[in-house]
């Protein structure tokens, strides 16, 4: 069975910064594009970042010099350093990943979200 355990989400206040972790399992899976997506109340899920397996990154406009997004495939696990938080990067932050499972067919598969909530 597929998991997706997140953690290092908080309260911070504007400036500081977090650094979530995704571990993904079981082990023997390997993974195409593993990245970090958030939905904030009311609105609708959206991509943060994400990355290749040989680790190119991608990221939203809204985040591009703040955050950075890192992966160590030998443990399954995506990493999501955000950095000069604002207010408007509260959310609950989403890990994802995606893998093969049938000819020309990918699954992503999500983890259950961790709050990240930052004061002015």
């Amino acid at each position: 069975q597929v998991r997706l355990v997140e953690s290092g989400g908080g309260l911070v206040q504007s400036g500081e910064s977090l650094r979530l972790s995704c571990l993904a399992s079981p082990s023997a899976y390997s993974w195409n594009v593993m990245g970090w997506w958030r939905q904030a109340p009311g609105k609708e899920r959206e991509l943060v970042a994400d990355s290749t397996s040989d680790g190119s990154p991608n990221y939203a406009d809204s985040v591009k010099g703040r955050f950075t997004i890192s992966r160590d495939n030998a443990k399954n696990a995506v990493y999501l350093q955000m950095n000069n938080l604002k207010p408007e990067d509260t959310a609950v932050y989403y890990c994802s990943a995606s893998r093969p499972t049938g000819t020309m067919q990918t699954t992503r598969y999500w983890g259950q979200g961790t709050q990240v909530t930052v004061s002015s």
